[in-house]
């Protein structure tokens, strides 16, 4: 995020609601949009995808629907999923053989 844009009031509640994601834990895009009762999964997705307060928002805390990492520090593919693979398992949440992360770590 550039220096001189602050982030919107969408943008700060998403980011108040990821801190709530405890480690261990995993929530979706689309859970916390439904949290917060107004915007989109892309919405959220986005927003993360600024987020100029990491490690004290954790938006590797955020996956997609579907328990695939979905992007992190703006890539979708590549180390940058591997590291947040390696943050998830650092806190205890659990894959699956395909890669996703398993249901039972939703929150």
């Amino acid at each position: 995020m550039s220096a001189d844009r602050k982030p919107t009031d969408f943008e700060m509640a998403v980011y108040q609601a990821t801190r709530g994601v405890p480690a261990g834990k995993v929530t979706s895009y689309g859970r916390l949009a439904a949290t917060l009762g107004r915007g989109t999964a892309r919405a959220v997705g986005s927003a993360l995808a600024r987020n100029p307060f990491a490690p004290e928002v954790p938006c590797h805390r955020v996956v997609r629907a579907d328990g695939a990492l979905g992007g992190f520090n703006g890539a979708t593919e590549g180390p940058e999923l591997a590291r947040k693979r390696r943050m998830l398992e650092q806190e205890g949440v659990r894959f699956d053989a395909a890669g996703r992360v398993r249901p039972e770590t939703m929150v």
